[in-house]
């Protein structure tokens, strides 16, 4: 069985995808895939067709993300280097544009 640094309970923030930026509150981890499924993080709409017992229509479901593409927030250092990485994105596009404009 493989060993992760997540866990079920713990605060992650999303670094990479559709959700980047987002936090939410692990509610189960898979370690044989290395995936994790987090509260409000990647939900999908899914159409059911009805049965005898549930009624059909479309229904949002909650899908695993690769844990490469989390961070636990209670580590302060992995937080400060997430948002300093952020922010030089940033100004590196800002000084590309810049560049463009000028042409």
């Amino acid at each position: 069985m493989i060993k992760l640094k997540i866990k079920k309970g713990d605060n992650v923030k999303v670094i990479t995808g559709d959700d980047k930026g987002k936090t939410g509150n692990v509610i189960k981890v898979f370690p044989e895939s290395r995936k994790v499924l987090v509260k409000g993080i990647n939900e999908k709409k899914k159409h059911q067709k009805p049965t005898r017992e549930k009624k059909g229509g479309i229904i949002t479901v909650e899908r695993p993300i690769d844990i490469s593409n989390v961070v636990k927030l209670s580590d302060a250092k992995v937080e400060k280097k997430v948002e300093k990485k952020e922010e030089t994105k940033k100004t590196v596009k800002e000084e590309k544009s810049k560049k463009k404009s000028k042409k």
